[in-house]
């Protein structure tokens, strides 16, 4: 794309609103993302969509897409950069999918992954991780106080824990055997797939029973995640000193929805919510924090609340936010 046509800012209008999205990990797919609809009913959708480099422009419509039954609650591609895998999506919703896209336009599913054989009815998912070290596995969060870990090669669990007392709201990779969770109980877990009989707890809300919503867990440095409260901050954690946060990010006007690591720094991260705003923060100083408490260093305000904020793993200059009908990706 030439440096004169080249914008800080393309956006893309879906034809509903928005609430899931993520880019593709592919190195020759850098401009493809997904996202899904979030429309009260049974029947939802999922696009596939690709910047024109050339034309800087998104399609004005999404030349693939597909049916999902409910609003996914996450999508992911394979985060397979060096296109050694086939090219895959999961979806999670009432159930975890992998879907095949097969070409510019065609995408096909090709497992439905349900560990609830004995009742016909599911507990939702809320959120899932894909390991970047070892593709086949993949880990669920669940309401129903379980986190599971598939191997979707062989199609089958390799593990499902009861991770919390309450419903478990999502679930982050910190290694090929290691993965995080929060839940509605206020706690942060870590679990190793090596050791099933024990987890450890990070981090508990300061106010008794205040659910954490979102966690993330930093790759380049993982010795720090950072976890969602319900009641606004952001606490960043350092997993060698547990119970006490290093920081606490309280810029946001109104409840935080969505927090990314930068892929390329250990100590760049971005959060966003109900004020509109996407916050980037430098947490280098977070050690010796200045008072009054770390400031961000990067403000952008989108017309409306912030559902979902992902960082290109491949392309670390680029965010994509979603806000109603509108996903957009910035440059940063």
């Amino acid at each position: 794309m030439n440096a004169e046509k080249r914008a800080e800012i393309y956006t893309y209008e879906a034809p509903w609103m928005v609430y899931a999205c993520n880019w593709s990990v592919r190195q020759d797919k850098r401009f493809r993302l997904a996202l899904g609809s979030f429309v009260e009913e049974y029947s939802n959708k999922v696009e596939i969509i690709t910047l024109d480099e050339e034309t800087g422009e998104f399609p004005k419509e999404a030349k693939c897409s597909f049916t999902h039954p409910y609003p996914c609650t996450k999508i992911m591609f394979i985060p397979d950069k060096e296109c050694t895998k086939e090219d895959l999506l999961a979806t999670t919703g009432d159930y975890l999918r992998i879907w095949q896209v097969k070409d510019e336009d065609t995408v096909q599913m090709k497992s439905l992954l349900n560990n609830n054989k004995s009742s016909e009815f599911c507990a939702p998912l809320t959120s899932f991780d894909w390991n970047e070290t070892k593709l086949q596995r993949v880990g669920t969060s669940s309401i129903d106080t379980t986190c599971t870990i598939w191997d979707i090669e062989r199609e089958c669990v390799d593990t499902q824990l009861i991770a919390h007392d309450k419903e478990v709201y999502d679930i982050a990779w910190g290694g090929p055997e290691v993965f995080a969770s929060v839940s509605a109980d206020g706690s942060v877990r870590v679990f190793d797939l090596r050791d099933k009989d024990h987890s450890t707890i990070i981090y508990e809300s300061q106010t008794p029973d205040t659910p954490l919503l979102r966690l993330g867990w930093n790759k380049q440095d993982p010795r720090y995640m950072a976890a969602i409260c319900m009641d606004n901050p952001v606490v960043v954690l350092d997993i060698r000193f547990p119970t006490l946060p290093v920081a606490e990010l309280q810029s946001h006007r109104a409840s935080v929805n969505t927090l990314a690591w930068a892929p390329h720094s250990s100590s760049h991260m971005c959060t966003a919510g109900d004020d509109s705003q996407a916050l980037i923060w430098d947490l280098s100083s977070m050690n010796q924090p200045p008072e009054g408490g770390l400031d961000p260093i990067l403000a952008y305000s989108a017309g409306a609340e912030i559902n979902q904020l992902q960082w290109s793993a491949t392309q670390p200059d680029w965010i994509s936010i979603a806000f109603r009908n509108s996903l957009q990706i910035l440059r940063v």
